[in-house]
């Protein structure tokens, strides 16, 4: 009895010293933890100091530098895999919007005037390659976000354009800061990716890096260094362009010379034939495979553009199916499915040893293009519209601006700081009345190749009458500057009304995107396209009206014809202009969808830490993104047929053109009328004192830049 006692105190003295021991280490532990959450709350309150300090840097250098890229990513040197769908159910408050929206800068590359001719001339040279080498870099490009969005002729082409490159060990391939103009493959080695001299990544064999340089002319946001010897394949932004910008126009003139040789399209108007030719899918067969079966019920339409067909048919579904005739390149079958459904009444089969290849049109894609005689008066009428509801300016007016000199000007205050120059408010001292002036340095325009941008901005300014649209007065040059008279809006900017209150109801985003859409109806039916739709181009005139401004990316592209300068805001820009297929009055339509979304959301659906990032995402399409509970269904529907990624398939560039786009739903009971008339009271109404009253702009400090040399070599002629 009394050993079991000893036991029983022991084994409790045991329990008592094991208690014991537990608190002591979770009073270590929660101490521990305690310390960790001190360090991480402090740590957490610099790096909002120093997120702070750089947003405020960024701004000031992006109103210098049109180039500049944020600090927040690299030119995709290095690729991370994103989830396939992107979820925006979260919407950030207002206070962190406010934070974090800063200004953005477009991107343009050289302008395809001179672009276009020069792709066309460069000579496309070969390197020799093993069969095997060819297999990797096409599998490399393949694996890489962006480049594997290309067709299989663009891949095998640029795979057969790369040249070998050699790297010793610790020599520099990318230096940050510097130009870039090539894209690389590595084949063989290990490399070290750093930004700011901080070590970010190593990369191995099959990565690709250095893919913003082919898209235009940018600076390298990172270092790449060689850990070991190198083996890389290369290949120039003016090659790859070259290619892309071939294979687009040799395919759409390939399927237009089929199209207009068939019958059924001989009276089908040019424009509305090349977006035929773009939404006709080119579809393979091998030898022997049926194509159309005799019996099935078919809604689509043929015409053989490689090979040759063998058509067969039976009496009846008892007998076996005789040779009737053979087709080839320029024939076609299934004419009849495009008006109603058909019961096919042969079977078509391929018959070549090489394949066969259709053009495929089916009914929907048809009835969608092709425009009948009303809709065609519907056009003519909105452009007689647009003509007829415009404001010009009086004959004594008219006079005044004639003999005002840059000597009658004097600046009140700034409106905006741009890449090229400043926007200010001016008073012609000769009767006090008010104007924004554009201020461009020659220089800078030159050193960027943009003579042709702004030469294209002052002359469809100068033509434009459109109450949807800033109003271009007149311009003047001098040695330094070149400067456009302005329209003067002084309700500030729609970035601005974002910023500050985060987001729109959809209430007041559909009044901001009609007066958009009413600008667009305008210059989409004088063949011009925009190129630059977000909320920094957007200005309130004093009855809270939009006003579309900056028409330093628009250009006269005509009705069935395309342009390959890439250009615009990455979180805006579409597609078919990352890809550098060619585009035209499709891309201001996925534009619009961006800008519905952003002003509903408070952010745009599509962005990424930098350039490239946001391009990848863009390819995902807009099906790749969550939409938040706050964007309604109608409005969801709209931004999806905005953002199709065929641009032949959006509201909006189909048969009916922007007036399929009023018609929506999303805009029902919304009266376009009043709209146009400017009754339709306004959401917001700017609190505008005097006319020379800046007070819903930023604050911007005097310029105090060194003066731009001299600019004397005439281009700027006709300005």
């Amino acid at each position: 009895m009394h050993d079991l006692r000893l036991a029983l105190r022991d084994s409790t003295k045991k329990l008592e010293d094991a208690e014991n021991t537990a608190n002591k280490l979770r009073t270590d532990y929660e101490n521990q933890l305690r310390k960790k959450d001190e360090v991480i709350s402090m740590k957490e309150s610099i790096i909002k100091e120093k997120d702070a300090y750089i947003n405020k840097l960024e701004q000031e250098i992006s109103k210098y530098d049109p180039t500049y890229v944020s600090s927040t990513g690299f030119d995709n040197e290095i690729n991370t895999t994103s989830s396939p769908r992107t979820s925006l159910l979260d919407v950030p408050n207002k206070q962190q919007q406010q934070q974090q929206r800063i200004k953005r800068t477009a991107i343009s590359a050289e302008p395809a005037q001179h672009k276009k001719s020069k792709d066309l001339r460069v000579v496309l040279q070969a390197f020799d390659k093993t069969d095997r080498t060819k297999e990797f870099l096409r599998d490399a490009i393949l694996n890489n976000d962006f480049m594997k969005n290309l067709e299989m002729d663009q891949i095998m082409a640029i795979v057969d354009c790369m040249y070998p490159l050699e790297q010793k060990d610790g020599s520099l391939i990318i230096k940050e800061g510097d130009v870039g103009n090539l894209v690389y493959i590595m084949e063989e080695g290990t490399v070290e990716v750093s930004k700011h001299s901080k070590v970010l990544t190593i990369m191995g064999p099959g990565r690709v890096f250095g893919e913003l340089a082919i898209l235009y002319n940018c600076t390298r946001t990172a270092s790449i260094k060689a850990l070991s010897h190198c083996k890389l394949w290369a290949v120039d932004r003016l090659t790859f362009q070259a290619i892309m910008m071939r294979a687009g126009m040799q395919k759409q003139t390939e399927h237009l010379e089929l199209l207009k040789n068939i019958k059924t399209f001989e009276s089908v108007r040019e424009d509305i034939l090349s977006k035929i030719a773009d939404a006709v899918d080119q579809v393979s067969y091998a030898d022997g495979e049926c194509i159309v079966r005799q019996g099935a019920k078919g809604d689509t339409f043929y015409i053989v553009a490689k090979g040759r067909v063998q058509i067969t048919q039976a009496k009846s579904k008892w007998d076996t199916a005789v040779y009737v005739r053979h087709m080839e390149r320029g024939d076609s079958f299934g004419e009849t499915a495009l008006q109603s459904e058909e019961t096919r009444p042969f079977n078509v089969i391929a018959d070549d040893p090489n394949g066969v290849t259709c053009l495929v049109l089916d009914r929907q894609s048809y009835r969608e293009m092709i425009a009948d005689e009303l809709s065609r008066l519907k056009r003519v009428e909105s452009v007689r519209y647009a003509r007829k509801n415009t404001t010009f300016i009086s004959g004594e007016d008219e006079r005044d601006l004639k003999n005002l000199r840059l000597a009658d000007i004097e600046i009140i205050s700034t409106l905006g700081v741009g890449g090229f120059g400043r926007v200010e408010l001016v008073n012609d001292t000769r009767n006090s009345k008010k104007y924004s002036l554009k201020q461009m340095k020659k220089q800078h325009i030159v050193a960027m190749k943009q003579q042709e941008h702004v030469m294209n901005e002052r002359n469809i300014m100068m033509d434009t009458r459109s109450e949807f649209i800033v109003r271009l007065y007149k311009t003047f040059k001098d040695r330094k500057y070149l400067y456009m008279l302005l329209e003067c809006c002084l309700g500030g900017e729609l970035w601005t009304l974002l910023r500050n209150r985060g987001l729109f109801e959809e209430s007041e985003v559909r009044f901001y995107c009609a007066c958009v859409i009413e600008a667009f109806a305008y210059l989409h039916s004088k063949g011009i396209v925009y190129r630059d739709l977000k909320p920094e181009n957007l200005l309130l005139d004093g009855k809270g009206y939009c006003k579309l401004v900056d028409f330093g990316f628009a250009k006269k592209v005509g009705l069935g014809r395309k342009t390959w300068t890439f250009c615009g805001t990455p979180e805006y820009v579409a597609p078919e202009i990352i890809l550098n297929k060619g585009h035209d009055m499709a891309a201001d339509c996925w534009s619009l969808g961006i800008l519905i979304f952003e002003l509903i959301n408070g952010n745009p659906p599509f962005s990424g830490s930098d350039p490239m990032k946001t391009y990848n995402v863009i390819l995902k399409g807009i099906d790749a993104i969550e939409f938040p509970r706050r964007v309604s269904k109608m409005a969801s529907l709209l931004i999806k047929r905005l953002c199709r990624e065929n641009p032949v398939e959006r509201i909006g560039y189909q048969k009916g053109g922007i007036s399929d786009i009023q018609k929506h739903k999303w805009f029902e009971g919304f009266s376009w009328e009043c709209l146009k008339k400017q009754t339709l009271a306004a959401p917001y109404i700017p609190k505008v004192e005097t006319d020379a009253d800046t007070s819903n702009f930023d604050y911007f400090a005097e310029d105090d830049a060194p003066e731009p040399e001299d600019d004397l070599t005439g281009w700027d002629k006709e300005f």
